[in-house]
């Protein structure tokens, strides 16, 4: 069962894979196959290898030579527009020197600056606070253990003193009855009993 499960999970990964891999290249390969057939058509000696990476509108220039490839001629496509002609502010703009010599950006930044120190301290106050409540009980239950715990060795201390009393007052006895027994013993003796 364990081999049939990685089997099923092995076979999951290659399809994956393989969809993977057609949803990132498939765009890419059907605009080759598309100019290719369309400079086949149109120049019969470019049906030649070409490498897919270096080529293209993305990678520059094609990388057959400029004799095979005659010049576009029916491409009516606008010159790219260059960033100083979009927005010639933006070209000259550093973000280093951005807002340097406004003063009220100035101010604004270095209060953001001092608010952001105040929560700080706010949090740092806060988790002071909790800490030192959370001391505060666990000191209160030490003691709330600790008096019952001196509670119980009071009646420990007790109940020893009581056991001490009781164990002095049975000597006391045993040691009354020894003597009446040697006494009545002594007498029996004296009356001629004998042990057998």
């Amino acid at each position: 069962m364990r081999r049939w499960g990685a089997w099923v999970r092995c076979c999951c990964l290659v399809v994956l894979a393989v969809a993977s891999a057609l949803c990132v290249s498939g765009p890419a390969l059907y605009w080759r196959y598309r100019n290719s057939s369309s400079n086949s058509k149109a120049h019969p000696s470019s049906l030649s290898f070409r490498p897919f990476f270096g080529s293209g509108p993305f990678f520059g220039s094609p990388s057959r030579s400029a004799s095979t490839c005659a010049p576009c001629t029916t491409c009516d496509c606008p010159p790219p527009l260059s960033l100083h002609a979009v927005a010639p502010v933006l070209a000259n703009l550093s973000i280093t020197d951005c807002g340097k010599d406004d003063p009220d950006l100035h101010k604004e930044l270095g209060k953001q600056h001092a608010e952001l120190l105040t929560e700080e301290l706010k949090l740092y106050e806060a988790v002071a606070e909790e800490q030192r409540r959370h001391a505060n009980a666990t000191l209160a239950d030490a003691r709330r253990l600790a008096s019952q715990y001196q509670h119980e060795v009071d009646k420990c201390n007790m109940a020893t003193e009581a056991c001490e009393e009781a164990r002095e007052r049975s000597a006391a006895a045993l040691a009354k009855e020894r003597k009446i027994t040697a006494l009545w013993e002594r007498r029996a003796r004296q009356l001629g009993w004998h042990d057998a």
